[in-house]
């Protein structure tokens, strides 16, 4: 089989900064089967979760897997099954406050203060009623559980299942720009200064346990977790019990009109990480140069060393002139080398023979004149070289 060419993002000459988001009582008031689907089968909302639930635990199941075939089941004579059913189910899902306009606003202030916001889901929903919603062209990608349909549009089995352990390999995959699901790029190891979206410039949005995981990854490597709770309850149990045990940075009602507490705490984190982008970038310039200046220095070493095991075996004078010519050309000289030229002239007739020569000349006393202290072989050719006046 053929390898597929898969299309990755690059790394942007501006930071960019990642939002994440669960969607079931994060964007919207409600699970999202909850609000048409649940009722058009004939269920009672409670009633359907306590058959879900009862059946992953009967059988050692996924609960995200019972749920999606307990929807499927419940469908059958009453509901055709098929994509569309789900993106129509989509359309009528309800949002928080200010949800519709949230992701163009967000993405205008990134703009104007020098930074990418890119929109991502990470759902244990189902991914085609999220697609039906109005804001499903707002992101980037939407990760959530999905089905396989047949040739006829009809869903058939599970293509996709998202639950709270899996999700963190999404974030993975947005750090690095691999957001194919199949994509195997996403365990290729990458230098910092090249991986696309930090994690220090991730925000995650979610409103419950199942958010856990990717918000203790984000938090542990510098990101930002904020809990959110439904704007008319106001009830904060859970971002309480999340503050308390250190999974979220900030908690704000799920309100994301304009003005409102989310709106500033997002654009303060985008505020802040324009800055903190800056002096990443002028550290990467700083330890590139140094990394230069080390293998440049290196190699500098090498061309030494080799010039003065020449210098050393040389039998004729233009041999040692031509060698000299290329020792000239360097500047710095450890303590060391120095010694080493030094001792090859005093031992090396070539040298001590033309050492009045004004290349051979000049050469010896340039090493000699930023000398504090002089060894024995610094000496014996000062001694020549004033002998030579």
């Amino acid at each position: 089989m053929q390898n597929k060419e898969y299309v990755r993002k690059q790394k942007e000459d501006r930071p960019v900064v990642a939002i994440c988001y669960d969607f079931d009582k994060t964007l919207s008031p409600d699970d999202m089967q909850a609000q048409g689907f649940i009722q058009s089968v004939g269920y009672d909302v409670a009633d359907f979760w306590i058959e879900s639930n009862g059946l992953a635990e009967n059988n050692d199941m996924d609960q995200n897997l019972a749920y999606m075939f307990k929807m499927m089941e419940a469908a059958e004579g009453r509901v055709l099954f098929t994509k569309d059913t789900l993106l129509a189910c989509g359309a009528k899902v309800q949002l928080f406050p200010g949800v519709i306009d949230w992701f163009r606003r967000i993405r205008e202030y990134g703009d104007e203060h020098g930074v990418i916001v890119e929109h991502y889901i990470i759902s244990s929903g189902l991914k085609e009623m999220i697609e039906g919603t109005p804001v499903a062209d707002e992101f980037e990608k939407i990760y959530a559980s999905a089905f396989y349909y047949n040739a006829k549009g009809v869903a058939e089995w599970p293509a996709q299942v998202v639950n709270y352990t899996n999700k963190t390999q999404f974030l993975f995959r947005i750090e690095k720009g691999v957001l194919d699901i199949n994509d195997p790029g996403v365990n290729d190891a990458f230098s910092p200064e090249d991986i696309r979206v930090p994690f220090r410039n991730m925000i995650y949005i979610g409103d419950s346990d199942t958010d856990i995981p990717c918000m203790k990854l984000v938090n542990t490597y510098g990101g930002h977790s904020i809990g959110v709770y439904n704007t008319e309850s106001l009830d904060k149990t859970k971002v309480y019990k999340m503050m308390r045990e250190g999974r979220i940075k900030y908690f704000v009602p799920a309100d994301y009109s304009a003005g409102a507490e989310l709106d500033s705490l997002v654009k303060s984190i985008i505020d802040r990480t324009a800055t903190n982008e800056a002096l990443e970038e002028i550290h990467f310039r700083c330890k590139k140069e140094t990394i230069d200046a080390d293998t440049q220095s290196s190699e500098e070493v090498q061309e030494k060393t080799s010039l003065l095991i020449a210098l050393a075996n040389s039998v004729s004078f233009a041999r040692t002139h031509e060698i000299i010519k290329k020792l000239s050309q360097y500047s710095s000289w450890s303590s060391d080398e120095k010694e080493t030229l030094f001792r090859i002239a005093a031992v090396n007739s070539q040298i001590k023979y033309i050492i009045n020569d004004v290349d051979v000349r000049l050469f010896y006393c340039r090493i000699l004149e930023d000398m504090k202290g002089l060894t024995e072989s610094a000496k014996i050719i000062k001694d020549l070289l004033e002998s030579c006046d």
